[in-house]
């Protein structure tokens, strides 16, 4: 393992004030969305890639883990600010915990929403672990809040919801499915957001998937991903009024094969997502500039969606 030299550090965290500096002197750098009293960048920078989840191929994942060293997850960020991309989606667990801690007390201010962590047994302590970091937002992991519904739990979730509103953050539920949010708005939950997943993974079994695809799948049955399902969740992120925060808008990058693809992936959530809706796009800037890029594409599908 690469172990970082004093002046590289120093380098990094004169990268992290000067990013911090240039986002607090161009906050109109990239569109907003209000979340009274936060106001979040409509491109949130996921988390998946810097824990090491591609939902693509296990060799991914681990060229993810190899990359992502704490000099690479803070650098990132920086340029995210930079950019004007002010708010960072991801796990509440002891890695980014304490990668958010160190970017922050390097001078870096970007916003947090996080997500459950679910190997956590005991969900309120994973919560009181939050709490010292201030996200603005907490929402309940989506893949156990599928896993709820398919056992016929769901309503253990509306308890966990009520233990987030009191740390006083806003509250978030996850989920790959729309019939979720269905009930959830008929049973009138007591939340904030949605973190709102445009792929159906880990909502099939492998029979299911396969007759959808209708090809025999290889690997993991549950980073299938169908271009039908986009529309379907899309449909009931316009029609309820909590603001969403949408995911998997690249499909995992199957939808990242050139500039274009990216932008009509985002020409599409965009078509669908309300004014303070936003998306989600994990980075993974190995090969190639990534933020910026992803900056300008979000601005673009917005302005054309408002003219």
């Amino acid at each position: 393992m690469r172990v970082f030299s004093r002046r590289e550090a120093l380098v990094t965290t004169a990268a992290i004030s000067a990013a911090a500096a240039a986002a607090r002197s161009s906050p109109e750098n990239m569109p907003m969305a209000h979340w009274r009293p936060h106001t979040i960048s409509r491109l949130i920078v996921g988390g998946n890639p810097v824990s090491g989840t591609s939902h693509f191929s296990p060799k991914l994942d681990q060229e993810m883990r190899d990359y992502f060293t704490a000099a690479n997850i803070k650098k990132m960020l920086a340029d995210c600010e930079s950019a004007g991309i002010n708010t960072w989606q991801s796990r509440a667990d002891h890695h980014i915990m304490r990668m958010l801690n160190e970017y922050r007390q390097e001078g870096g201010r970007i916003q947090w929403i996080a997500q459950s962590a679910s190997e956590y047994a005991d969900f309120r302590h994973n919560l009181a672990e939050m709490v010292p970091l201030k996200p603005i937002g907490v929402y309940h992991h989506g893949s156990m809040t599928d896993s709820f519904w398919s056992q016929g739990k769901i309503d253990q979730v509306h308890d966990r919801l009520k233990a987030v509103r009191q740390i006083g953050s806003q509250v978030g539920l996850g989920t790959h499915r729309p019939e979720v949010i269905d009930y959830v708005e008929s049973k009138g939950w007591d939340l904030d957001f949605y973190m709102t997943c445009v792929c159906r993974i880990q909502g099939r079994t492998r029979e299911e998937a396969e007759q959808v695809a209708g090809y025999k799948l290889e690997g993991n049955a549950g980073d299938f991903f169908w271009d039908a399902d986009r529309e379907k969740m899309l449909e009931r992120v316009r029609k309820t009024a909590k603001p969403c925060l949408i995911f998997k808008v690249y499909g995992a990058s199957r939808n990242c094969a050139t500039a274009e693809s990216k932008l009509a992936a985002l020409q599409l959530a965009f078509r669908y997502a309300k004014p303070n809706d936003a998306v989600v796009i994990g980075m993974f800037p190995k090969y190639q500039e990534q933020v910026r890029e992803n900056s300008q594409l979000v601005k673009q599908a917005i302005r054309e969606q408002n003219s």
